[in-house]
C-alpha cells in the first residue's frame, strides 16, 4: 500500500524522481568538505526567511512602533528572544558563509570556463545578502539603526548623476524619516527575499548544468551526490546552526533607545561587515568622497566581475595559485586593519549594545498620571482608603475598587460621594476639574501589583509632573507618549541636552532655540528644579505599564 501511494504521487507530481534525480547527481571524486558552504548559504537564507516570518507576527511595520513592537517581542513572546537573536546574528552569519563561499570559488579558480555565469550569478547573491543587512539595519528603529541609516543614505545621495534619483528611491531626499522606513521594510520583506528566491533558483540550475567544479588533476570516476556529500554538508550546517544558537542563547542582539532625530549628539555606525567602508571614507573627504564610497568599492566589484574573463587558463592545484592566494590574503589584511581602525574609534556612547533597562513603573505614568499622585497624596486617601499593603481599610481597597469604575463615575464620586455611594463618610474633594481628572487618572492605573510602586514616586517626580500639569506643557510636547508633537518630544531629554540647557530653555526659550513659540517661565528656584529633574528623568523610550 506505501508503495502503490508513493507510485501515484511520484506519476502526479514527480516529486520521487526529483528528489532521486537530485541526490544521486554524479559530483566529481574530489568534492568534499570544501564545498559544503553553499548548503550552508542557503541554510542560512531559510532560517532567516522562517525566523524573519515568526518575527512579522508581533511586529509593527511603523517607526516608533517597530521599536515598542521589536522591546515586546524580545520581552513577553515566549521564545522571542530566541528568534531575534537567530534573525539578527544569522544576517552575520550569511554574509560572513558568502563571503567564504566566494573566497573558496575564487581560490579553487571554480569561476573558469563553462562556469563564468555561475560566478556572476554568486556575485549578485553576495549584493543581494548586503542589501538584507543594509535594508534590516533600519527595522528596529532605535538611535544605532537611524543614525546609521541617515549616514548610508547621505552617502549614496552623493553618487554622481544619479545621486538624488537614489536618495528619492529609498525615501531620503528630505531626510531619513517614513517614507525611508516604509521602503526599507518593502524591500526587506518583499521584494529582496523574492529577487534572492529567483537567483538562488538560477544559482543551483547553473551548478546543475556544468556540475561541480572538480580540483586540478582529478581523473577519478565520479561518484554520487548521496550520501558521502549529503553527510558532509549535514554535519557542516548543524555546526553552523549550534555556533548561531549560542550566539542568540547568550550573545544579545543589540537595541539601544529609541531613535531620536533631534539627538545630533549621537555619533553613528553601520553594522560591523561595512566598518571598512566607513573607515575607507576617513581618507577622502570634501569632494573626494564619491571615491571611498562609490568609485571604489564599483572598482572592486567591476574587478571581480571581470576575473573569469581575465583568468582563463587551465585549472591548477590551489597550491600552485599563489596570485589568487596572495590576493585573498591581502584583501583580508586590509579589511581586517580597517575594521580594528573603525572600533577602535568608537566611542563607548556609540557603542551601546544591550536593551535599555525596563523603567521603573511610575517612570512609565503619563505627566498627567503622575501628578495625580499627587492629588493623592494632598488628600490624604490612605487615612481611609487602603492601598497594597498602606492605609486604613475603613473604605474600599482602591487598588481593586478603582479600575472597575471609569473616570466619569470618580470624578462624580469626589464631587459627589454620598449620592454616588449612599451611606458613605467619604467628605467631597474640592480640587478643580483638571486635577481631579488626574487623580482618577493615577486611581485607574492601579492594580494590587504595582500600587506600592505607583505610590513610592519620588516627590521630585511628582511635583515636577504637577508643575508640568499646571502650565499646560502637553498642548505642545508629548512625554511618555501623551501631549501633542508640535515641539519636540520630551522622552530621552538627558540624553540631548544639560540641565543647566534646560534651566535656561524655561527662562530664554527664543535664545536657546531660536524661532520657538515656547513662552518664556519664570518659575521660583525649588518649582525650576523639580520640573528639571522630571524632564531629565523622563525615560529614553516608553511602553505603557504592565498591568
Amino acid at each position: 500500500m506505501p508503495r502503490r501511494i508513493i507510485n501515484w504521487i511520484d506519476h502526479r507530481t514527480g516529486i520521487e524522481s526529483a528528489v532521486k534525480e537530485f541526490l544521486y547527481e554524479d559530483i566529481p571524486a574530489s568534492s568534499g568538505w570544501h564545498q559544503v558552504l553553499g548548503s550552508v548559504a542557503l541554510f542560512g537564507f531559510m532560517l532567516q526567511a522562517f525566523t524573519g516570518m515568526l518575527l512579522a507576527f508581533n511586529y509593527a511595520p511603523t517607526p516608533g512602533e517597530a521599536y515598542n513592537s521589536l522591546r515586546y517581542i524580545v520581552t513577553e513572546v515566549m521564545g522571542g528572544k530566541l528568534i531575534r537573536g537567530l534573525h539578527h546574528w544569522g544576517a552575520s552569519m550569511m554574509v560572513v558563509v558568502v563571503v567564504l563561499h566566494m573566497v573558496q570559488v575564487f581560490v579553487y579558480g571554480a569561476y573558469k570556463k563553462p562556469r563564468e555565469a555561475t560566478w556572476l550569478v554568486g556575485m549578485l547573491l553576495l549584493m543581494l545578502t548586503l542589501g538584507f543587512g543594509l535594508t534590516g539595519y533600519l527595522l528596529p528603529w532605535d538611535n544605532r539603526a537611524y543614525w546609521g541609516t541617515v549616514v548610508t543614505t547621505q552617502i549614496a545621495s552623493k553618487a554622481p548623476v544619479a545621486g538624488q534619483y537614489v536618495a528619492r528611491l529609498m525615501g531620503a531626499d528630505g531626510g531619513v524619516g517614513v517614507v525611508t522606513f516604509a521602503r526599507f521594510y518593502a524591500l526587506h520583506v518583499m521584494l529582496l527575499p523574492l529577487i534572492t528566491l529567483g537567483t538562488i533558483g538560477i544559482h543551483i540550475f547553473l551548478v546543475r548544468k556544468h556540475g561541480v567544479a572538480p580540483l586540478a588533476g582529478d581523473d577519478k570516476p565520479k561518484k554520487k551526490f548521496y550520501p558521502e556529500q549529503v553527510f558532509k554538508d549535514t554535519v557542516a550546517i548543524f555546526v553552523a546552526f549550534i555556533v548561531l544558537f549560542m550566539l542568540a542563547a547568550f550573545a544579545e542582539a543589540p537595541l539601544g533607545r529609541l531613535a531620536d532625530p533631534t539627538d545630533t549628539s549621537y555619533i553613528p555606525r553601520p553594522e560591523w561587515y561595512f566598518l571598512f567602508l566607513f573607515q575607507t571614507l576617513k581618507f577622502f573627504e570634501g569632494p573626494l568622497e564619491v571615491v571611498g564610497s562609490v568609485v571604489l568599492p564599483g572598482l572592486a566589484m567591476l574587478a571581480l566581475a571581470l576575473v573569469p574573463f581575465i583568468d582563463r587558463g587551465q585549472m591548477r592545484r590551489v597550491t600552485q595559485r599563489t596570485v589568487a592566494i596572495g590576493v585573498v590574503v591581502f584583501a583580508a589584511i586590509g579589511w581586517t586593519g580597517l575594521t580594528v581602525a573603525a572600533i577602535k574609534s568608537t566611542p563607548p556612547e556609540a557603542a551601546e549594545s544591550t536593551i535599555a533597562a525596563e523603567p521603573q513603573d511610575w517612570e512609565q505614568l503619563s505627566p498627567q498620571e503622575l501628578a495625580g499622585v499627587g492629588y493623592f497624596r494632598q488628600e490624604n486617601c490612605l487615612s481611609c482608603h487602603k492601598m497594597g499593603e498602606k492605609g486604613k481599610a475603613i473604605g474600599p481597597d482602591i487598588t481593586r475598587s478603582a479600575p472597575k469604575r471609569d473616570a466619569a463615575w470618580l470624578i462624580d464620586h469626589f464631587k459627589r460621594p454620598a449620592q454616588m455611594v449612599p451611606g458613605t463618610s467619604m467628605p467631597a474633594i474640592t480640587l478643580t476639574d483638571s486635577q481631579l481628572n488626574a487623580l482618577a487618572a493615577f486611581l485607574l492605573k492601579l492594580t494590587p501589583r504595582n500600587a506600592h510602586a505607583l505610590e513610592s514616586a519620588p516627590d521630585f517626580a511628582v511635583e515636577g509632573a504637577m508643575i508640568y500639569q499646571k502650565t499646560n506643557c502637553g498642548a505642545c510636547h508629548q512625554a511618555n507618549g501623551v501631549g501633542m508633537k508640535l515641539g519636540p518630544p520630551l522622552n530621552g531629554l538627558k540624553q540631548r541636552r544639560t540641565r543647566e540647557w534646560v534651566i535656561e530653555h524655561f527662562k530664554e526659550p527664543q535664545k536657546m532655540s531660536p524661532g520657538s513659540t515656547m513662552p518664556p517661565y519664570r518659575f521660583n528656584e525649588r518649582d525650576m528644579d523639580r520640573i528639571t529633574t522630571y524632564l531629565l528623568a523622563l525615560p529614553a523610550q516608553w511602553e505603557p505599564p504592565a498591568e
